[in-house]
């Protein structure tokens, strides 16, 4: 569980932290709200197809583009990058670890939503093509469709391998494929250190994330 996890216990705030009490009540709304819009998604909870429904992913991509998502990404307040409040709301709706998807970002495209590989990857979450296109993405370069799809591939990768994240990490690097013929993360050094590093990113993450204020705490 994330040290963002949604609905986990904290402390009150004190009178003089006055920004992050507003963060906390940014994020509960904004999470109230695409819970609201994408109610009738069970992705991650039944291992859904990647492709899931054109009407979910569509609600997804809409409750992660008002302005209230956009205003607590852009303002960066409490958050290591300015996608913090996008990731966590889109790791709420697939039931991922939100470190885990920031892991994944930062590994991926160090937050540069530009980014493009040389095998044709692109955006935040370096999808492929084809697979963005599995997925319902139509511009992998948006950072909202990108964060939404990278999201809901994990989810199913985590679906696909029982909830182990270094098995999940290693089939969105190398390939559902290569880890269910090697029973595991395959012996490919690349794949091997993207899964270490994306597990330390979210480690460090969560460490950054918890305050003595409880502001993220999990219970």
């Amino acid at each position: 569980m994330s040290a963002l996890a949604i609905g986990a216990s904290a402390e009150p705030l004190t009178a003089g932290e006055p920004a992050a009490l507003a963060r906390v009540q940014q994020l509960q709304e904004l999470i109230e709200r695409t819970r609201a819009a994408a109610s009738g998604s069970t992705f991650a909870a039944t291992g859904g197809s990647s492709a899931g429904g054109e009407g979910s992913f569509a609600a997804a991509l809409q409750a992660a583009s008002t302005p209230t998502a956009y205003a607590s990404a852009a303002s960066g307040e409490g958050g290591s990058t300015q996608y913090d409040a996008m990731i966590e709301a889109a790791a709420t709706r697939n039931g991922l670890d939100p470190a885990l998807l920031h892991g994944l970002i930062q590994q991926e495209s160090g937050f540069d939503p530009n980014s493009q590989s040389s095998a044709g990857a692109m955006g935040l979450t370096q999808l492929m093509p084809g697979t963005a296109s599995s997925l319902g993405v139509s511009n992998p370069l948006d950072p909202a469709e990108s964060i939404e799809g990278g999201a809901r591939y994990l989810a199913e990768m985590m679906s696909r391998f029982g909830g182990n994240a270094e098995q999940a990490l290693a089939a969105y690097n190398a390939g559902p494929g290569a880890v269910a013929q090697y029973g595991g993360v395959p012996p490919y050094a690349e794949t091997q250190s993207y899964v270490q590093k994306v597990l330390g990113y979210a480690e460090s993450y969560r460490l950054g994330h918890a305050s003595p204020a409880g502001l993220g705490s999990v219970a």
